[in-house]
């Protein structure tokens, strides 16, 4: 059993009820895992509480969560080279990150288009933006029929990203669209939110292993 499998065996262990989505959590991850080796990024967005979960995830990934991780040495010498005062801090503090970024924030753009825009396309604009075959967009939803998530995973489709979905027990129209749909076995909002976050703390705590373990 290698490391990853090891972590949904846990994960299943501690909630039951996600024996359900372990298939999609494994392919999710594996979407994942591949993005990260091509050297492609990882986008996220959802509303409200999902909002939070996206900001979440991505403080998990461009940050240590459970391992340390150093800076390659080859990194480390060349910051030394450039600066050995500054260097020495950089190479010592600075930490290995798996690039993801939320569409949750940035104000003044998401403002701007809003205003001059129409509002529901906030997120897509950004995909639309940031987007690279063969990055990734996570739409969080416990609906899964948020229309603002909806528009970004279409248009994240149209320019060859992967596409996840993490949403309640409900069929829902995300489904259409994502690569994989990891449904939690819930249907009331605070209980999918709830799972939710387990879910994603295993897809982060693999993804660690993986490239600094």
């Amino acid at each position: 059993m290698n490391n990853q499998e090891e972590y949904l065996k846990q994960l299943v262990a501690r909630y039951p009820q996600l024996a359900e989505c372990k298939a999609d959590i494994a392919k999710a991850y594996e979407i994942l895992e591949m993005a990260y080796a091509s050297g492609r990024k990882l986008l996220v967005s959802g509303n409200g509480g999902s909002a939070s979960d996206s900001e979440h995830i991505v403080g998990e990934l461009m940050k240590e969560f459970k391992l340390k991780r150093r800076v390659y040495r080859e990194q480390a010498e060349r910051m030394r080279e450039i600066s050995s005062e500054l260097g020495d801090v950089l190479a010592d503090s600075l930490q290995g990150a798996l690039p993801a970024i939320s569409l949750t924030g940035h104000s003044s753009l998401t403002t701007a288009f809003m205003n001059d825009s129409e509002p529901e396309l906030i997120f897509a604009q950004q995909v639309n933006g940031y987007g690279m075959p063969g990055d990734v967009y996570l739409g969080i939803s416990t609906s899964g029929n948020s229309k603002n998530v909806l528009y970004a995973a279409v248009t994240a489709k149209s320019k060859g990203l992967k596409v996840i979905g993490l949403t309640g027990q409900r069929e829902n129209q995300l489904m259409r669209y994502a690569d994989v749909c990891i449904r939690v076995p819930e249907t009331e909002t605070y209980k999918i939110q709830e799972l939710h976050l387990p879910v994603y703390h295993c897809l982060c705590m693999m993804l660690e292993e993986k490239f600094f373990g």
